[in-house]
């Protein structure tokens, strides 16, 4: 095991840009996950090695940790000093376990989809990660983004994701225009105050939900090419739902109809 104890450390160096920098992630196609959960995801996910393993002394001392490491024994492992590894993370109360990965690279396949969405300008890393938990636990194969989202791989979206990156083939910086025109299905537009409701809409078969940004949502150029625009009922005062609520919502109508 490497003890890294400088600031100055090039490999280090290298590591606090990929957790700060999306352009250094899309550069490398490299990211950072951190904790136990994550890493025990990734692994279970078609038997995957992480690059480097990154760990505090704490580490040695608990047992889940332990035990995850020795589920690697070829992968490097360096030690850091507990002031170099909380830089690495964004957590009040950094874990102890780092892992260095690559981003799986996955050719498009948007014809052999039957079950997507296609994310247009989610900028909240929070809602971006639980929109990909969400797909994830629904069953979707894919999912679309648009340059304007967030990056899918950011630490921030990872930890919201909860391993849900690992079981579902994600896209980024997509031509959604030529996504919707010529998927093999039905595709929804997400719009409030559209005049179908989503639990009157037949779900079944390949489909697609078009989502749009948090404030603006879809686009009206989007729009114009996908002809099912649907809403979700809301009896109550509010105008609105967070962006990944009401995905998870048109999600699992479809998991209810489809069986």
């Amino acid at each position: 095991m490497k003890y890294i104890s400088s600031h100055s450390n090039p490999f280090y160096k290298e590591l606090l840009k990929l957790a700060s920098s999306a352009r250094q992630r899309q550069k490398t196609q490299q990211t950072l996950l951190e904790g136990a959960h994550l890493l025990q995801a990734y692994h279970a996910s078609d038997n995957q090695q992480p690059q480097h393993l990154l760990v505090t002394e704490a580490a040695m001392q608990n047992r889940e940790v332990v035990e995850l490491l020795h589920k690697f024994p070829d992968v490097p492992l360096s030690q850091l000093d507990d002031s170099l590894f909380s830089k690495l993370s964004e957590l009040k109360t950094p874990s102890c376990i780092l892992a260095l990965i690559e981003v799986p690279r996955i050719p498009i396949a948007l014809l052999q989809s039957s079950f997507c969405l296609l994310l247009e300008d989610i900028q909240d890393p929070g809602n971006l990660g639980s929109i990909l938990r969400s797909a994830a636990a629904a069953g979707c194969d894919a999912v679309f983004l648009s340059k304007g989202c967030a990056d899918a791989w950011s630490p921030k979206v990872l930890r919201a994701g909860m391993g849900g990156h690992f079981v579902l083939d994600i896209y980024e910086s997509i031509d959604l225009l030529a996504m919707a025109t010529s998927f093999q299905g039905k595709v929804f537009a997400t719009v409030v105050g559209a005049k179908s409701n989503l639990y009157d809409c037949d779900l079944r078969g390949n489909i697609a939900f078009a989502v749009g940004n948090e404030g603006a949502g879809l686009s009206e150029s989007l729009l114009a090419v996908i002809s099912r625009h649907i809403t979700i009922p809301m009896p109550g005062r509010s105008e609105s739902l967070n962006v990944a609520a009401a995905t998870a919502i048109c999600l699992f109508e479809a998991v209810r109809q489809r069986g």
